[in-house]
């Protein structure tokens, strides 16, 4: 019988867990890492190995080294959640969790990123492409990749237009959508108004 691989998923968020169950059912072992204590049980009861862990910018809170034990590939799968904490520094974070892992023997790190790197380039963009981001956000998480990337089994995939569950681009559409049409219904009923205060 073949020995598959043991993986930790550092982030068992909307795209973490998803991806946390589907190896389960291709008979890996998983280990996924939560900053929730609500959803410990959740992952439990999909049969993933629980972690409460946080990474923060000068230390890691939970027990980190049973989660790192055994592992072959570490899935590094955080947002940078800046709009929400604007003054946070993504890449410190990674930076903090990146020291730990250099003292580990892990095969394989993959660190999720974002297309957002990118930033102003036009056209078509691979991984041959020099990022240029043009926000906060894509600055930090250009910082993160090159914090991790000084380590020669580390592999960074750029994802852009994820969509999931409650993750679909006709929501934000609508928005944008809705957004507009009010600006544009708000400027008539104003401009109704106007005339029948001149007419008055």
């Amino acid at each position: 019988m073949i020995q598959k691989n043991k993986i930790g998923i550092i982030g068992c968020g909307w795209l973490g867990l998803p991806l946390a169950k589907l190896l389960l059912l291709n008979k890996y072992s998983v280990k996924g890492s939560t900053t929730s204590k609500e959803k410990l049980q959740i992952l439990q009861n999909q049969k993933i190995n629980p972690y409460l862990i946080e990474i923060k910018e000068n230390e890691i809170k939970g027990d980190i080294d049973s989660f790192m034990l055994g592992l072959d590939i570490l899935i590094i799968n955080i947002p940078p959640k800046m709009k929400s904490n604007p003054n946070s520094k993504y890449s410190k974070k990674i930076e903090s969790l990146n020291n730990f892992i250099k003292s580990k023997s892990i095969n394989k790190i993959l660190f999720i990123s974002s297309t957002s790197v990118y930033g102003s380039n036009k056209g078509k963009v691979d991984s041959n492409t020099v990022p240029i981001p043009n926000s906060e956000n894509g600055l930090e998480i250009l910082k993160s990749e090159e914090i991790l990337n000084k380590n020669k089994n580390c592999t960074i995939i750029r994802f852009g237009g994820l969509i999931g569950k409650n993750r679909h681009p006709v929501y934000f559409l609508s928005k944008k959508i809705y957004g507009f049409l009010s600006s544009v219904f708000f400027v008539i009923a104003l401009k109704k108004f106007q005339l029948k205060f001149i007419a008055a």
